[in-house]
């Protein structure tokens, strides 16, 4: 599970160092970290939003709330840093901290300090006992996702974090679906970082968020994907300058050109997210419909498969970087080609390089298998196997799904389309054989009506790839 980041570690003082040692059982469990010094840095914040202050106070408690002392930042510096340690974290949960961090969130008006308060409990809730203390109360849950709607990048990313490391403990994720699914306002604020942010670490951390909220859970995926919509049609008797809703796809999209050429991970991320939405009809209708959202999303994934990934002179090995990412791409690209076969921007004169792509990883994907095979034979631990199993299997997901694809566009060939690809080089001897390999025996019948076409492109080319796949020969052609 991924840790919360904390500030570059400077490490104790030599005097407080010393001190720690002296003090012998003011440590933390087995930590050098002082209890005293703790206290005196929460009992520090609890001041900082003590309600009870004198009147003629009351300027300098707003300048308080709104900046942050030096001094005292450094101190809690220290304490999130200190609280990726369970001993520490135990001791700050043991001494109610969380709801110290609650009363601060409440009330500050300084981000920074909103930053670290949460970055800290992100911290502590690594751990499964105090993750599961937090999830189940109310008060830091609706706190937490108040938080959502703060316009401070590093907050926004602290409160992610968190709320990531808390779904990924199946003991209380379910916990904070429902809470999310009864906050409406969650999925505007997500959207909108996505649509407008040009964070990437917030994009990412965000976009891993809403993955695995759809990945745990359809129904909020679907209540996701539809509530764009819905609130269109309740703004249709409204005032014509008011802001439109934000819907789910153009915020995917617009989120992952952002962090394109960026971050990698972040985009295998949005990718799979997509994905995720066409498992469902709605997700389907929600990338296809209207009209420009099938095109934004078929020419950049079609970018992306073409010109980003598994070019060329690329090793074929690193294929096995991309086999994951490439999977969701070809998986959403054939929803969308299968559910818009009549739109313009589908048509084949267009996207005839994506062929040559398909093509070109199927290939690379066979040296990759042999790799695993040799890697098989020469291996006998069973972790080193165990990888090679997963490796296997995700290279498979990879060659189904572009078998589908291809399989899709084979249909749709025409003559001129093949004479085309033929004189670009998208289509040679070597590609085709490569794609019938793959392709047969699940997709025989596509497979011959593609020869039929080629026939009538090239006659001498299928001649010469019956010679190899005999079991393919027709003796119905003219």
């Amino acid at each position: 599970m991924d840790r919360n980041p904390s500030p570059p570690w400077r490490g104790l003082e030599a005097e407080d160092e010393a001190e720690a040692k002296a003090a012998g059982g003011d440590s933390i469990g087995a930590t050098i970290y002082s209890k005293h010094w703790l206290f005196g840095v929460l009992g520090s914040l609890i001041q900082l939003i003590n309600p009870e202050k004198a009147k003629s106070k009351a300027n300098e408690e707003e300048q308080q709330l709104k900046e942050l002392d030096e001094e005292m930042e450094n101190e809690i510096c220290r304490v999130w840093d200190m609280s990726m340690d369970e001993d520490v974290a135990l001791f700050l949960y043991e001494f109610n901290a969380p709801d110290i961090f609650m009363g601060v969130l409440a009330k500050t008006k300084c981000p920074r300090l909103m930053e670290i308060c949460v970055g800290i409990l992100g911290n502590m809730a690594c751990f499964r006992e105090i993750c599961v203390s937090i999830s189940n109360d109310k008060h830091i849950g609706q706190t937490l996702l108040h938080c959502m709607y703060d316009l401070d990048p590093p907050t926004l990313l602290e409160i992610s974090r968190l709320l990531l490391t808390c779904l990924s403990q199946p003991q209380v994720a379910n916990i904070w679906i429902e809470r999310i699914r009864e906050n409406p306002a969650v999925y505007e604020s997500i959207c909108f970082i996505m649509s407008s942010s040009t964070n990437v670490d917030l994009l990412v951390k965000v976009g891993e968020v809403v993955d695995k909220l759809f990945d745990l859970d359809e129904k909020l995926m679907v209540e996701w994907i539809r509530n764009g919509t819905e609130q269109v049609l309740d703004q249709s008797s409204g005032d014509s300058e008011e802001q439109k809703p934000l819907k789910i796809v153009p915020c995917v999209l617009e989120a992952a050109k952002q962090i394109r050429f960026d971050n990698p991970v972040g985009l295998d991320v949005y990718m799979h997210i997509l994905q995720l939405l066409t498992t469902v009809d709605d997700g389907i209708q929600a990338i296809v419909q209207p009209p420009d959202a099938g095109r934004d999303t078929w020419n950049f994934l079609s970018d992306l498969a073409c010109l980003d990934f598994c070019q060329p002179d690329d090793p074929p090995i690193i294929l096995q970087e991309q086999k994951t990412v490439l999977a969701s791409i070809f998986s959403v690209l054939s929803a969308v080609y299968v559910s818009e076969t009549e739109q313009e921007y589908i048509k084949m004169e267009k996207n005839l390089s994506l062929i040559g792509t398909l093509i070109r990883v199927l290939h690379n994907m066979e040296d990759c298998e042999k790799r695993s095979v040799n890697l098989a034979d020469c291996n006998t631990e069973e972790t080193e196997k165990s990888n090679i199993n997963v490796e296997d299997f995700h290279l498979k997901v990879l060659k189904d799904v572009s078998c589908e694809l291809l399989s899709n566009i084979f249909q749709k060939l025409t003559k001129k389309n093949v004479i085309q690809a033929l004189k670009e080089d998208h289509l040679n001897k070597q590609k085709c054989s490569c794609a019938i390999k793959n392709l047969l025996p699940t997709y025989r019948s596509v497979v011959k009506g593609f020869l039929n076409v080629l026939y009538e492109a090239d006659k001498a080319l299928v001649d010469d790839l019956e010679k190899d796949f005999p079991g393919l020969k027709a003796h119905n052609r003219n």
